[in-house]
């Protein structure tokens, strides 16, 4: 008798834990549904803003917004200082230089770079850390216009996705036009032609080779490892190179 109490007993305890268990799976899944919503539902946008930009420009960026905060969080002053120019004000030196130094095969790829991809990975492996970039010009417009700076995983799939949505929806010539007009090239400077006043008094449709070749050389990092007034000696055997390399930089004619 006293057993028979006892199973008597540890039967509201056994449901009740699977009533626990009932509403924490519950839960669960209405919050995982809820984030598949959230997620679908801004791709949907990115995607309508994609479409848009096929005729109308974007008045900021992901990156521009981040910088924005930064300075903000700091106290200092928000820079922006952008003027945009349609493709064909934009000096062909210039796209050159950034091809050579950014995405070599920009016209050959749907918007990865395999072979680039490939030997980056081999480096990282060989030094054992995870620093050599062969993100392509679509991919760098994908995180700019839309995401931030980090390097985690989810991020790295998002920018896939974009990059190639953009390479669907945009084309050539309206990615790389997009592009030169909204990279950073110093701090609080976007696009080609605040970048082509503020370093040498001029437009962007008047850019020499040396001076595209520089402008190029600092893409990667304005503010940081290639800033021209604190790494002048690395900005410019980087500038050399590109200067080399552009001579070899062909851009379709129906580009021109």
């Amino acid at each position: 008798m006293p057993a028979m109490v006892q199973t008597d007993r540890a039967r509201p305890r056994t449901v009740a834990r699977k009533s626990n268990r009932s509403r924490w799976w519950k839960w669960t899944k209405l919050i995982i549904l809820a984030l598949v919503a959230i997620a679908i539902l801004y791709q949907a946008w990115v995607v309508i803003s994609i479409f848009r930009f096929k005729s109308s420009n974007p008045s900021t960026t992901a990156l521009m917004e981040q910088r924005a905060s930064e300075a903000r969080a700091k106290g200092e002053e928000v820079k922006r200082v952008q003027m945009w120019v349609p493709y064909d004000r934009i000096s062909r030196n210039l796209i050159r230089a950034v091809l050579a130094g950014e995405d070599s095969r920009f016209f050959d790829h749907a918007g990865f770079d395999w072979e680039e991809m490939r030997k980056a990975l081999e480096e990282d492996w060989n030094r054992g850390e995870f620093k050599r970039g062969a993100s392509t010009i679509t991919q760098q417009l994908a995180k700019n216009l839309f995401l931030s700076t980090s390097k985690n995983p989810l991020r790295k799939l998002h920018e896939a996705l974009i990059t190639k949505e953009m390479e669907w929806i945009l084309g050539k010539r309206r990615i790389l036009e997009i592009y030169l007009n909204v990279i950073e090239w110093g701090d609080g400077i976007y696009g080609a032609e605040a970048a082509a006043h503020n370093y040498f008094n001029t437009s962007a449709a008047a850019l020499g080779a040396d001076q595209a070749a520089f402008l190029s050389s600092i893409i990667p990092s304005p503010n940081g490892a290639f800033n021209p007034e604190h790494h002048r000696r690395r900005v410019e055997r980087r500038k050399n190179l590109i200067e080399r390399l552009m001579r070899h930089v062909v851009v379709p004619k129906d580009l021109d």
